[in-house]
């Protein structure tokens, strides 16, 4: 008996066999897509906001606060990494002037942000802070009000003029017509709080949840509100990021319900 194949059966063979390589081939295809899908929406669920690795620029005073809502963002949106940037609003501004990759900005007053309006899309205000006088544990100088600032027996420290703290501090200073002779002016906020935290400052102006954050090395002597000044948080994409979708979902995060009850637990006031 032959074993040849009529052209009939060589055509239903060949059929049989594509059908059968074709099977395995889609699965893959399946898996792979699953995988590389990144796409979707800016939306808050683990599966609609685009994967990227994200960095962020942020305001010193964000330092604590942010890197608990990193680790929750990535949490329920896998496949996101997000690094973040600490420092002064004033030089995270240079860096973005100067072309620095980055996705995200976030600053500690409006101004700053408005300097860089061409290198960044729309900004949303995500938080509200105050100012506080951080003494020593235990407020050995008795400090009690900001007049209290004056006494040139006190090592007082400042942020920088330039600096948002700074500007914030000179504002409440000026308008109540306190001279304050500060023994240092520092690039940041984060930098007062150390300087007082060492005991080689016996106060500084500081954000109400920067004292909070160090509640067991100072003690905060509270500024009243007809006296203080209202620091405003804007946090927006930038133009040049490689993760457009990605970074606009992670501000949008930032105003939703998981974000800020993340930023009012360590004492941010709402937008």
């Amino acid at each position: 008996m032959s074993l040849a194949l009529t052209p009939a059966r060589r055509r239903t063979a060949a059929a049989v066999l594509t059908a059968a390589l074709l099977v395995p081939l889609a699965a893959c295809s399946s898996g792979d897509d699953g995988k590389k899908d990144t796409g979707g929406s800016a939306g808050s669920g683990s599966g609609s906001a685009p994967q990227a690795n994200l960095t962020v620029l942020a305001a010193a005073s964000l330092t604590d606060v942010f890197k608990t809502a990193g680790a929750a963002y990535e949490k329920s949106h896998p496949g996101t990494k997000l690094t973040f940037s600490f420092a002064g609003s004033q030089e995270l501004v240079a860096q973005v002037a100067q072309g620095s990759p980055a996705d995200v900005l976030v600053t500690a007053d409006t101004k700053s942000m408005d300097k860089v309006k061409a290198d960044t899309n729309t900004p949303a205000v995500i938080a509200k802070n105050r100012l506080v006088i951080a003494t020593g544990k235990g407020n050995p100088f008795k400090v009690d009000e900001l007049k209290d600032l004056a006494d040139t027996k006190l090592k007082v420290v400042l942020a920088a003029p330039e600096v948002p703290a700074g500007k914030y501090s000179k504002k409440i200073l000026d308008a109540q017509k306190i001279t304050v002779k500060p023994v240092s002016q520092e690039p940041n906020v984060r930098a007062v709080l150390s300087k007082v935290e060492l005991g080689e400052a016996d106060a500084g102006l500081v954000y109400k949840t920067d004292a909070e954050s160090a509640k067991d090395k100072v003690d905060a002597v509270e500024i009243p509100d007809a006296q203080n000044a209202v620091a405003q948080y804007p946090a927006a994409t930038l133009k040049d990021s490689k993760n457009t979708e990605a970074a606009a979902a992670f501000v949008a995060w930032l105003s939703s319900p998981e974000g800020q009850k993340i930023l009012q637990d360590a004492g941010f006031q709402k937008p």
